[in-house]
């Protein structure tokens, strides 16, 4: 009795017995949904009053993680019973009903809720105190794994550096720091807009855009732009050069095809003082952007990278690339010191995730790193209104976005708006932001007044390979076999011929022609023409791929079945609808051709030949045209160009000669322009000597070829330049020792 009253009055001064003081000071259990719907409250409260802040953002998140793992847990957990089950995916349920509610109200949310939603440090970290706050233990936090080596970047492995490269890095190893404009890379932080998703609104905005918006940024007045004597800018250009010249940096050049873009970025270029210039464009048009710099910029010097740019000049002023080698060339293009850099044909990088895109993307983030403002050009015919989604990549070049948001003065634009995407005004000013960082979008019609009504175009382009190197082995055997016929002519005259004696090479090269024209086989003037054609097919029927992208419709002018079959196989591999007239076609069959160009919206070239479809045509539904071979005569090529330069054309017509440079195919269309009197490019409807013919211009063409190797010879022949070129005078150097 003594212990059980031990006992009670233990009981009696604790309050109670030692099980029951156990139970009281044990914590209530602790459930993790309860604390789940309580956080959502919170949140539900804190997006009424926006904008939606980054911890709040963290808060919706880590619920809905929490959410959809109890539900799957309570799914595959066998010890519960079905009643029990139900309760608790229905109070689950309940979280996840509020939690759409919220997102109901800021749709930005939902993005957090995506598989692949990147969950930061800060939220793991939350997601644990709530489970602690539920309950339950949250898991071990895995240990770090070693650093893995950095990811080689997209053809690391093929990359080259040039020796010429090499040697100027050792020429001038510290690149000038650039302090100008330094504020540019102050990151602007949204402060009204944060939380809000920008990138799709922006894009939205040019496809919901109505009719009329503008579609070209502010530009200042047309002024006059010092040019090379003989060239002349039109007013519609010197407008970006000026822009470019009072500081404006980033530019979206999208006018229409022969409106002279590369005039522009180049003269651009020279007002920003942005060189060296880094140019990425097709192989189509390398050859062209090094002639074009000769023209505009001639004080600058153009190299082109071929290959693995053995012959590459990394000292020149402007240095133009192709995007299929960019792999190759990547690295060393990043860290060369480029002041500027231009993307010609733009849409070629549309795809984010390919390897073109990605060097072009990498190269120019590079830049903009080590120049506070340099140049950007992105240059394209392609419509803005068309896929807009497109020009995404186009825009990460210019550094107006990144891959999630927009950056610097676009963003700090799209602040100053005041508005928000839930506002109603908010598109068109959205639009009006984007434009004014440099969209520039002028048509053939909107400046039809500077630019003539019919002009030709030269496209040089460069044959590489084993073809190119055939064709330039075959001139210059052809070469040789004129200067023996000119110089066993010498002999037999029996007379000594001071320099080239011009009657003597007329009669030579006249002696070649006739062979030649009787000849059925062998290499001769128009085999090798031929040759040229063939080469150049492909190159042709690229170019006028890109116009057809560009513009629309487009006619394909060639002389021979092979090259019109090219390009055909070309444009059907592009997935780009053809027609075709052929000199062995049926009226019928013709007209079923023009009427399927002229009236079907969705074929976009006509193949023509130059001889069958050269007159009696009426094509005008296209005012860009692709002359992919040469005639002989400027008569035929103004025939050409006539079936889409009719009465009713409304708009300014370009054709685009396609010519092989450093072959007798430049020769040859030189001797056409200089016997038509097209000096300036620009036509005015008729031949001035219309007696000048076919045979005058193959003629003239074997005597230049003669002349220029008798030159030669002449110079090799030198006995001061002969001892300049010897090794032996190389080796000893200037003073002989």
């Amino acid at each position: 009795m003594a212990g059980a009253g031990r006992r009670g009055s233990g009981r009696t001064r604790g309050g109670g017995t030692d099980t029951q003081r156990r139970r009281t000071s044990r914590p209530a259990k602790k459930e993790l949904i309860p604390v789940l719907a309580g956080i959502a409250r919170e949140v539900d409260d804190a997006v009424q009053r926006t904008p939606t802040r980054p911890g709040v953002r963290t808060k919706f998140q880590v619920v809905a993680l929490l959410v959809r793992e109890e539900r799957a847990r309570a799914m595959a957990d066998t010890t519960l019973t079905q009643a029990k089950r139900s309760e608790q995916l229905k109070r689950l349920d309940g979280v996840a009903t509020q939690l759409a509610r919220i997102a109901a109200r800021d749709q930005t949310l939902l993005a957090l809720l995506a598989e692949d939603a990147k969950v930061s440090d800060a939220a793991h970290a939350y997601k644990a105190s709530v489970m602690r706050a539920g309950g339950m233990e949250p898991p071990d936090e895995p240990e770090p794994e070693p650093a893995a080596p950095p990811t080689p970047q997209p053809g690391a492995e093929k990359r080259v550096v040039p020796q010429s490269v090499l040697s100027r890095r050792l020429a001038n190893p510290f690149l000038a720091p650039d302090y100008e404009g330094a504020a540019q890379r102050v990151v602007a932080k949204p402060r009204r807009l944060a939380g809000w998703e920008l990138l799709e609104p922006l894009f939205r905005s040019f496809e919901d855009a109505s009719p009329g918006a503008p579609a070209c940024m502010t530009l200042p007045e047309p002024r006059h732009v010092p040019t090379p004597p003989g060239r002349e800018l039109m007013p519609h250009q010197s407008q970006v050069v000026a822009a470019a010249g009072r500081g404006h940096r980033t530019f979206l050049l999208a006018d229409e095809p022969g409106l002279g873009k590369t005039a522009q970025a180049l003269l651009a270029a020279q007002a920003a003082d942005a060189f060296p210039l880094l140019v990425v464009a097709p192989n189509v048009v390398k050859t062209n952007w090094a002639h074009e710099v000769g023209l505009w910029t001639p004080l600058r010097q153009a190299t082109v990278v071929h290959g693995d740019g053995e012959q590459v000049d990394a000292f020149a002023d402007v240095v133009i690339v192709n995007y299929d080698i960019l792999d190759r060339h990547a690295g060393w293009l990043g860290d060369h010191g480029f002041r500027g850099m231009v993307v010609d044909e733009a849409h070629f990088i549309k795809n984010t995730g390919s390897q073109r895109s990605r060097h072009v993307l990498e190269i120019s983030e590079r830049i903009r790193a080590r120049t506070a403002r340099p140049l950007l050009m992105a240059l394209t015919g392609t419509p803005l209104i068309n896929d807009i989604e497109d020009f995404r990549a186009i825009w990460q070049f210019l550094g107006w976005i990144d891959a999630t948001k927009p950056l610097g003065s676009l963003l700090t634009s799209l602040e100053d708006t005041g508005l928000t995407p839930a506002d109603r005004g908010f598109s068109a000013a959205a639009r009006s932001s984007v434009v004014e960082m440099g969209i520039v979008r002028r048509r053939k019609t909107d400046v039809a007044k500077d630019i003539p009504a019919r002009r030709v175009a030269d496209l040089p382009v460069e044959l590489d390979g084993a073809v190119g190197r055939s064709i330039r082995a075959a001139e210059a055997a052809l070469a040789q076999r004129l200067v023996g016929r000119y110089r066993a002519a010498v002999e037999a005259r029996g007379t000594d011929v001071l320099g080239v004696d011009p009657e003597l090479a007329r009669r030579v090269a006249a002696a070649e022609l006739k062979d030649s024209s009787s000849k059925a086989n062998g290499e001769n003037v128009f085999t090798m023409v031929r040759r040229i054609g063939q080469a150049k097919a492909g190159l042709a029927a690229d170019y006028a791929a890109q116009l057809a992208r560009n513009v629309g419709k487009v006619v394909f002018f060639a002389k021979h079945v092979d090259v019109m079959d090219h390009a055909e196989k070309t444009f059907a591999e592009r997935g780009i609808s053809y027609t075709s007239i052929r000199g062995d076609q049926t009226p019928r069959a013709r007209a079923k051709a023009v009427a399927a160009f002229t009236e079907d919206p969705e074929v976009q070239i006509v193949v023509c030949s130059l001889m069958a479809a050269g007159v009696g045509l009426n094509l005008q539904v296209a005012s860009n045209l692709v002359l992919a071979e040469l005639s002989w005569t400027d008569a035929e090529q103004t025939q050409a160009i006539d079936r889409i330069h009719r009465i009713g054309q409304e708009e300014p017509v370009t054709a685009w000669r396609v010519i092989a440079a450093q072959t007798i195919d430049a020769r040859i269309a030189e001797l056409i322009d200089s016997k038509s009197g097209l000096a300036a490019r620009a036509l005015d409807g008729a031949s001035e000597d219309d007696s000048v013919g076919s045979h005058d211009v193959q003629l003239d063409a074997l005597v230049g070829l003669l002349t220029d190797a008798l030159a030669a010879e002449d110079a090799a022949g030198d006995p001061v330049i002969a001892a300049a070129r010897s090794p032996r005078a190389r080796m000893r150097g200037p003073l002989g020792g």
